[in-house]
């Protein structure tokens, strides 16, 4: 994996993702895009992976795609960074929206620290992980429109767990700035913080302490039933706790609730 990307993992289990590209505000090059993809599959496989912090490295979180980018765009294809490469086989769709996407199949919670810009693709990067922490000066735009373009990075599957139709519209078809105060209460960030990476980092290791399979099986069932029928999200509900009630790490749960120390967890199977 380039240096477009880095991951730093911490004695609880925590990783700390970094987009790496701090003199471009973190823009998107071509190469970017399967950098990031690259970096959250190989989290995937990590049993000792307990949580993940995703930020961006300088003064912004992602300005979108690189500017440079469009020159020229008019009628050239070469602008299309989907074109001529490979998408992930473990993640829907082609690698602009896998840059989204993938955050949502790590199976482990993904907490994105937000500062600066997130625009465009970095706005709709910002939308995979599971909660967000922004700074209340932190700027956001689905800035497509301003292209003549429409936003391609996977917003279908993760704005519309977020926000209603509505704003999704408003905010599309205008592709206004706003701030993470406005974010907040339009739903798109979860907290608002002075100090957004160091939220996220003390949300993940609080994260961490937890159950390694009770968090992450509480990541499949949301991620599986919020949008499928009733029926299938009750039995998942009732199959996944099912394997977790006696299970070691369950067991370890309670039995260190009980006796007033800090749990010592297997890694999940």
């Amino acid at each position: 994996m380039s240096d477009l990307v880095t991951i730093d993992i911490n004695a609880k289990g925590v990783a700390d993702v970094r987009l790496n590209r701090p003199d471009k505000y973190n823009a998107l090059s071509r190469d970017m895009f399967g950098t990031i993809v690259e970096a959250g599959e190989s989290l995937m496989d990590n049993k000792s992976i307990r949580a993940v912090v995703l930020s961006g490295n300088g003064r912004g979180f992602c300005a979108g795609l690189d500017f440079s980018s469009f020159q020229g765009m008019a009628g050239d294809e070469g602008a299309n960074v989907t074109k001529g490469r490979k998408p992930s086989r473990r993640v829907p769709g082609n690698i602009a929206q896998q840059i989204g996407m993938v955050w949502k199949h790590v199976p482990v919670p993904v907490v994105a620290a937000l500062h600066g810009v997130a625009f465009g693709g970095g706005f709709q990067m910002a939308m995979g992980p599971d909660i967000r922490i922004a700074a209340p000066d932190a700027r956001f735009s689905i800035m497509e429109i301003k292209w003549g373009l429409i936003p391609d990075c996977s917003i279908t599957q993760t704005l519309k767990d977020l926000v209603p139709l509505d704003v999704a519209k408003e905010l599309t078809f205008t592709g206004r700035v706003f701030d993470g105060n406005e974010a907040l209460e339009l739903g798109i960030v979860t907290r608002v913080s002075d100090s957004p990476l160091d939220d996220a980092m003390e949300m993940a290791e609080s994260i961490a302490d937890k159950s390694p399979d009770a968090i992450r099986y509480s990541k499949q069932l949301f991620e599986t039933t919020w949008h499928c029928e009733s029926d299938e999200a009750l039995k998942l509900e009732e199959k996944l706790q099912t394997t977790l009630i006696g299970s070691p790490n369950q067991v370890e749960a309670v039995k260190s609730n009980f006796e007033e120390r800090p749990a010592q967890y297997k890694e999940p199977d």
